[in-house]
């Protein structure tokens, strides 16, 4: 059995349900997750809850996994990573906290009470809106007009991972430290010293691909390829986009200077374009 790396990759499915999502490994899980969340829903334990059935809607799960788990005191947390921007992000994240809610419904006479629900996203990707690009970690909450807190149950933290850009010797935080074991596992050869803590070394003995069986190694490298897949697929829809996006520009500057009454020679000089290229447009743009 080998490899070229040393540890696994954390965004495959198989990686980050090896590291969070199995009941040996939980305790992972909880010191992760009380780096995000407010002193007053700490964890101290959790159970791993089976939602296979809850939704009835069709997910891309080659892009999207996830974990569901309840704390001892009735906090509720859906924890994903996602390695691929998907449309309608936030929509999906605000649809999928849903699942928590309606199933805390109790039949016959309810007071409507609910418990605490955390949706956190680990996200390989930059949101779209330009302002948050440089945000490492967003928590959201439901808010009044005033900006003051209006539903405290409800609760969104959204991790950018390519906007954390700490190294070694700028980790501060156990919070830090989190961060930058998630984004450069796989790469790293050996474990940085700022790393050897209790936490971090059962997490790295997890990690090592050296310690796994003959069919989780199978596995891992089933889900690399998947993963691998994904991004390739990605990287090409976005040179794809920035191609059209560019022949788009251009042909956009070729109609403005048509309406102008610029003549073909002009216009080939300022875009570049051949003459019959640009006669091809101007009749597009008659006819249209």
């Amino acid at each position: 059995m080998s490899d070229k790396t040393r540890f696994i990759n954390p965004y495959t499915d198989f990686g980050f349900k090896k590291l969070f999502g199995e009941e040996v490994n939980k305790d992972l899980l909880v010191d992760f997750l009380n780096q995000l969340l407010p002193q007053k829903h700490i964890i101290k334990e959790l159970t791993f809850r089976n939602v296979e059935n809850q939704s009835d809607v069709a997910l891309d799960r080659k892009a999207i996994f996830d974990i569901h788990c309840i704390s001892e005191t009735d906090e509720r947390f859906i924890v994903e990573m996602q390695k691929a921007k998907i449309k309608y992000f936030k929509d999906r994240s605000l649809f999928y906290t849903t699942f928590p809610i309606k199933e805390q419904a109790e039949r016959g006479d309810w007071n409507f009470r609910l418990d605490p629900i955390y949706y956190i996203a680990i996200l390989d990707f930059f949101y779209d809106e330009e302002q948050e690009k440089a945000k490492v970690k967003r928590a959201v909450q439901l808010k009044d007009q005033d900006c003051e807190v209006f539903f405290d149950k409800l609760n969104y933290v959204f991790l950018q991972m390519p906007a954390f850009n700490k190294e070694k010797d700028e980790l501060k935080s156990h919070y830090d430290k989190w961060l930058y074991f998630l984004k450069h596992l796989e790469h790293l050869e050996d474990i940085p010293e700022i790393l050897k803590e209790p936490v971090f070394e059962k997490a790295f003995k997890i990690a090592e691909i050296a310690n796994f069986s003959t069919d989780e190694y199978d596995a891992y490298q089933k889900s690399l390829l998947t993963y691998r897949d994904m991004v390739n697929v990605m990287k090409t829809k976005y040179e794809e986009g920035i191609e059209q996006g560019i022949e788009q520009g251009i042909e956009n500057v070729t109609i403005r200077c048509l309406k102008q009454g610029k003549d073909s020679s002009e216009i080939s000089q300022i875009t570049g374009l051949a003459i019959d290229q640009i006669e091809k447009i101007g009749k597009k743009m008659n006819d249209g």
